[in-house]
């Protein structure tokens, strides 16, 4: 938590707002020669299956610019298991809603920004979509749920008031309680929004335990990371470990320098998870074998349009027998 953690509250603010409204107040993403396709998902009759093998990627398309890219067809899309082919039995670009889970960092650092990261929340919440749902989980030297699931933007403020900002840092525990809390959550797509330095001083968790948590669970991890490498000798490991953390799940790891580069970074998370594909597969390798297996989604641009930059999750573990 160093230099620029007095502007989490505008980022805060700027981040659930986006959730809530969409593409509000953003660049619209990057347009394709062909239209949007239907949601495509196996037969209702095939419930049993669907449960116990279904592999479902979340997929992130984007331009040379970065530009989110939207109306994709399914044919577009290309997924290996293992390196074999699947055959995508499932497909949507529905902006659907997700499960968010936001890990708060409340440690001694906060003292004198809490009231105004309150007021941003407070105004963060005050447009979120109906059918969202999220929690919060705050950290200093002891990690804990302060929100359960919720709705109610006010309840998620008002939880913050009772907290009393201090003591050390355990970054480890307080992402992994959020991991296990999201995948609780009504919603299929879940993410977690992480904001930290990425040093940890007080976890009962290691980091590799959180790794392999992460790694079976769906749940895609964004963060937000408060450091400055020029003055601080951790900063690079702390940015080493968020780049890690997010680039397993299909996420992204962001690093500020200003104000501006908040707001935008902010307005990125948002859009993301608002313009993503969702396929899911059938996987024609064992997948009851309780190991690592690797994923690699390409996608064939369309003509007209330039070479597309894709990122998923890497993997998942197979069902134990």
């Amino acid at each position: 938590m160093r230099t620029h953690i007095s502007l989490l509250a505008t980022t805060c603010a700027v981040f659930v707002a986006l959730i809530g409204s969409g593409t509000a107040g953003a660049q619209a993403p990057a347009q394709t020669p062909a239209p949007a396709a239907a949601p495509q998902a196996s037969a209702a009759s095939d419930d049993v299956k669907l449960n116990r093998d279904l592999v479902t990627v979340h997929v992130t398309v984007a331009d040379p610019y970065g530009r989110f890219v939207t109306g994709l067809e399914k044919g577009a899309f290309e997924v290996y298991d293992e390196k074999v082919k699947q055959n995508i039995e499932f497909f949507t670009d529905d902006d659907a809603p997700i499960t968010l889970g936001i890990v708060y960092d409340v440690s001694g650092s906060m003292t004198s920004r809490l009231q105004r990261s309150l007021h941003a929340l407070k105004r963060f919440v005050e447009t979120s979509h109906n059918d969202d749902e999220y929690f919060l989980v705050g950290f200093n030297q002891r990690a804990q749920l302060i929100r359960d699931f919720t709705t109610s933007g006010d309840a998620v403020v008002n939880s913050l008031t009772l907290v009393q900002p201090e003591g050390r840092t355990a970054l480890y525990d307080a992402a992994y309680i959020g991991i296990e809390k999201a995948r609780e959550g009504r919603h299929n797509k879940r993410a977690l929004l992480v904001i930290s330095d990425g040093q940890d001083n007080n976890s009962r968790y290691t980091f590799s335990e959180l790794r392999n948590l992460i790694k079976e669970a769906d749940v895609q991890i964004y963060a937000i990371g408060i450091t400055d490498t020029a003055s601080d000798e951790l900063g690079a490991v702390g940015q080493s470990l968020l780049e890690e953390l997010a680039r397993t799940t299909g996420g992204r790891a962001f690093f500020p320098s200003s104000e501006e580069e908040l707001v935008d970074v902010c307005t990125q998370i948002a859009l993301e998870l608002r313009h993503q594909y969702s396929v899911g597969y059938y996987p024609t390798t064992d997948i009851r074998d309780g190991r690592w297996h690797k994923i690699k989604v390409k996608v064939n641009a369309p003509p007209g349009l330039p070479r597309l930059a894709v990122r998923s999750k890497e993997g998942y573990f197979g069902l134990k027998r």
